[in-house]
């Protein structure tokens, strides 16, 4: 067992499964002597604490000692295909896709699909975060890796939270689905089979993660679905909840975030940890609110519905409705953590602007969580009640 586990572990498996793909390391390059004479200095090998690790040798200032590690490495595609798919796949565990498909589903699929895909995620998301800093096992070593991520690069590596959050978004999405509508679950299966594999393999090949890794966080994930679905129908019934609830859900939250594993060097994995409770706080808040308002229609009783046919008009109304409410969301962001920043920087006496302060815990923690707990019940009460004002419900 042991040896699997090493064996699982090993970058070099990482390395060929690159190379199978056509990502190669390119080979170093020897620096040219100066003629004889000419007074020039001989050219300094570059340090791998001043080339960034994305390819293309550029430095990375963004990023001062001790926080990041950085390599010089640059990179050989040999196969486009694999590149800009994987490239893609990894994308759909980044903030980008997350804050955009979400809502998506509240505004224009089912909120009580919704609701369970987002608190299991957030959930499921805190688990994984806390155990990379917890265990602090390393991310695959480079060389051989090539590694096409500098962002990441110095955050720990097992359990891999893309796998975890693929795994979580596309089962949850599948099994909550059933329980509302009529579709072929064959098809269904498959498609979160690939959705999760395909974001998995992307992270072996980025360089990002070790098999293990990978397979850790895929079980983690299927283990926390199968435990607790059985209490999952307690988050359908939130707005019956203590008038305290909303209180809890951001004090509980903030403290998680505030007392955050501490690491030896700075990583933005306490920040993206922040930004996942925040917003998970912001829309279970959202949708404790939304009864209240009349902004969703419950299912009076379990009954399974077919699947609507998609027409131009309900593609023309869905469509209409993501981009008010994507528009609306990132300027509540954009708002909100400048304001937010504005107001902590005056508190602490900080120079306005420095990138270094937004690192200190008493400023990272409370900025990040005041922006996207604001944008969690933005996108959860804000833009349904706009979308009811425009008559777009």
């Amino acid at each position: 067992m042991a040896e699997l586990l090493q064996s699982l572990s090993d970058s070099q498996l990482v390395a060929r499964f690159q190379r199978r793909c056509g990502l190669y390391p390119a080979p170093p390059e020897t620096p040219h002597e100066p003629p004889e004479g000419s007074g020039a200095p001989a050219p300094r090998p570059a340090s791998r604490h001043t080339q960034a690790v994305n390819g293309k040798g550029g430095r990375n200032s963004a990023y001062p000692q001790p926080y990041a590690q950085k390599y010089t490495q640059k990179y050989i595609v040999k196969n486009y295909f694999y590149y800009y798919l994987f490239k893609f796949s990894a994308a759909l565990g980044e903030e980008i896709f997350y804050i955009t498909f979400l809502p998506f589903t509240h505004w224009n699929i089912d909120p009580y699909v919704t609701r369970r895909l987002i608190i299991i995620w957030v959930v499921i998301m805190y688990i994984g975060q806390v155990s990379k800093d917890i265990l602090k096992w390393p991310r695959p070593s480079s060389p051989p890796v090539v590694k096409l991520e500098k962002r990441l690069a110095d955050e720990f590596g097992m359990p891999s939270t893309h796998a975890m959050a693929a795994t979580s978004i596309s089962f949850t999405f599948l099994i909550s689905a059933m329980d509302r509508y009529e579709y072929p679950f064959a098809l269904g299966l498959m498609l979160a089979i690939l959705f999760s594999t395909m974001v998995s393999l992307s992270r072996l090949y980025t360089g990002m993660h070790t098999v293990l890794d990978v397979i850790g966080g895929i079980l983690i994930s299927g283990l926390f679905i199968a435990v607790t679905y059985p209490a999952w129908n307690l988050i359908d019934h939130l707005e019956s909840a203590s008038l305290l609830f909303p209180i809890c859900i951001l004090v509980v939250p903030f403290f998680l975030c505030y007392n955050y594993p501490v690491s030896d060097n700075y990583t933005p994995t306490r920040a993206d940890t922040t930004m996942i409770l925040a917003a998970g706080a912001g829309v279970t808040i959202g949708f404790w609110v939304n009864p209240f308002f009349k902004l969703v229609s419950e299912p009076t009783e379990s009954v399974i519905q077919s699947i609507p046919p998609l027409t131009t008009k309900m593609l023309v109304l869905g469509l209409t409705k993501f981009m008010v409410g994507i528009v609306v969301v990132f300027l509540v962001r954009q708002l909100m953590q400048n304001l937010s920043l504005q107001v902590l920087y005056s508190w602490f006496k900080v120079v306005t602007r420095n990138k270094e302060a937004r690192r200190r815990l008493e400023i990272e923690v409370p900025y990040k969580f005041v922006t996207y707990s604001s944008v969690g019940i933005c996108a959860t009460v804000f833009v349904p009640m706009l979308h009811q004002f425009l008559g777009l419900l």
